[in-house]
């Protein structure tokens, strides 16, 4: 039998992310403070962020974007991605975000894959995205930058166009509100085809766990193109009409300013923040008294170090647990639920079912009275899966089965209380500081060095990271290469989250008869296990 979450269902509104987030703002709303912007000081209403989200989505209708068409929106945490990203919603239109770190040739792999016909982005990040947008032939005008660039229209042009909103009518449980890139479980990222539906689904569902306030001061610097700061940070406390105080990019000593001058009741991380929050005596040096909640995300969280977070800021500390391409939360702890170990990932959401699979025998694992059961799959069905992947129905397939249930990867144990505890995985990324880093590009990349003749992938444990790209390398005959060659030439060509920073030289990659890399045979090793 599969397990069921321990709250009652709740009612989707059928319904775009637009209307459900500001179609209900009330008067007494209009003047709270929706988002500050760190990085400018400026504070901006609920009343003014719904007037400039509508402008920004007359405007691109006046400029011919239409209800299925995809923009890419490359922007660091700021009130302009909140308005941009709304605004290419509220136009019809589908919005696929690029990470922030993307070297050119990402870039253009996901505008080729993604068919977007427009870019907005910020003069930071101008160069890269005009470099990647004339690989794959967009033209300059077709890219906005939110802050200004000679020859670009900027967000002031498009938000004093006077163009009125357009006047849109979709079905939100078929079209498609944002087109994220995602891993999965294995392989190059893929477009992840998520609804409106999904994405309102999703909010409703987490809010039955995520106890965000009316009163609370939400600190956003995991980002928004990644579907936990977008879809939980942004949208949950949105629609709460709390205050979201925004960062474009992770700097402690600001982190910490931050939390005691905006006095931030809720805080959103990933385990490397939950580290310096634990450990770094800059902690000791500011009022935290305002934090009443942290919950951890986007990588596995453990039980000391959840901890020591809880005992060090005094507040509650929970973990969550989703995927891209569930929308992306799937299960999360309740504040208060003190029985519940902070290592877990918690109850199922509202309106999510799950199973645990034996992956040997294929068979459903089942619940033990008052202990853990084995280790086995997670496989979760829910309102929050996602449609499939963009033009890519085999990995689709393989990922959501015929009774919708979505494999991810993941091997977990289910405790007295039906919280889930992910104990290992089945999906070969790598994780580090939260973010997706695909063994398989890697690999590819290395194997494009002249001197390399083969390459595998594997993660190594990283104190601070969680895990960070360790790379076996195989030379070509009478080949000459150090690691920090080998280190150097893939940090040219990736994000530095990609980046491979240990190397060992081997003789042969271990493989299976059909070709397959063994990588549980490389795990832990170094040049000195082959020789």
């Amino acid at each position: 039998m599969p397990f069921k979450s321990p709250y009652p269902d709740v009612e989707i509104p059928e319904t775009s992310v637009y209307d459900f987030l500001f179609g209900d703002l009330a008067d007494e709303d209009l003047a709270r403070i929706a988002v500050f912007d760190s990085a400018t000081g400026s504070e901006t209403s609920y009343g003014d962020l719904r007037a400039r989200i509508d402008a920004f989505a007359g405007a691109l209708a006046a400029r011919g974007v239409k209800p299925g068409d995809v923009i890419a929106l490359h922007c660091p945490n700021t009130a302009a991605f909140v308005i941009a990203f709304h605004g290419i919603l509220r136009a019809g239109a589908t919005a696929t975000t690029i990470n922030s770190l993307y070297t050119p040739p990402e870039i253009a792999n996901q505008l080729r894959d993604s068919g977007a016909i427009k870019y907005v982005t910020v003069s930071l990040l101008l160069p890269g995205a005009l470099a990647g947008c004339a690989e794959v032939g967009l033209a300059p005008e077709n890219v906005i930058v939110l802050d200004g660039a000679e020859g670009h229209e900027s967000m002031m042009d498009l938000l004093t166009s006077g163009a009125p909103a357009p006047d849109v009518t979709i079905d939100p449980a078929t079209h498609l509100a944002v087109l994220p890139y995602s891993s999965g479980t294995t392989g190059k990222a893929k477009g992840v085809m998520l609804t409106h539906r999904n994405l309102v689904a999703n909010v409703v569902q987490s809010m039955s766990i995520i106890t965000e306030e009316r009163d609370d001061v939400v600190l956003a610097v995991l980002p928004f193109f990644h579907i936990y700061g977008m879809n939980v940070i942004m949208s949950v406390t949105l629609k709460v009409r709390a205050k979201l105080v925004t960062m474009p990019r992770f700097d402690l000593d600001e982190f910490l300013r931050l939390i005691h001058e905006q006095r931030i009741s809720f805080l959103y991380i990933a385990p490397p923040m939950a580290v310096a929050l634990a450990k770094h005596p800059g902690v000791d040096s500011i009022d935290t008294s305002s934090v009443r909640a942290v919950l951890s995300g986007a990588a596995p969280l453990d039980v000391e170090l959840g901890e020591a977070v809880k005992k060090r800021l005094g507040c509650g500390m929970v973990q969550g647990y989703g995927m891209t391409e569930l929308s992306p939360v799937s299960h999360a702890i309740p504040l208060g639920r003190d029985e519940i170990s902070v290592g877990s990932v918690g109850l199922a959401v509202a309106g999510v079912e799950f199973k645990v699979i034996d992956p040997g025998t294929g068979e459903e694992i089942e619940a033990v009275p008052g202990g853990r059961t084995a280790p086995g799959e997670l496989w979760v069905k829910g309102p929050g899966v996602m449609v499939g992947y963009l033009g890519n129905e085999e990995a689709t397939n393989e990922t959501i089965d015929a009774d919708g249930y979505l494999h991810t990867g993941d091997i977990v144990e289910v405790g007295p209380h039906g919280e889930v505890f992910v104990v290992d995985r089945l999906k070969e990324l790598i994780k580090y500081k939260g973010y997706q880093v695909p063994p398989a590009e890697l690999e590819a990349v290395l194997l494009t060095h002249p001197a390399i003749a083969d390459a595998a992938v594997v993660p190594h444990p990283d104190e601070e990271a969680g895990e960070v790209p360790h790379a076996f390398v195989v030379l070509q005959a009478g080949a000459s290469l150090t690691a920090e060659e080998v280190m150097a030439y893939t940090a040219e060509k990736v994000a530095p989250h990609k980046k491979v920073r240990v190397v060992d030289f081997i003789p042969v990659i271990p493989k299976s008869a059909s070709g397959k890399i063994l990588r549980k045979d490389l795990k832990g090793k170094t040049a000195a296990d082959f020789s």
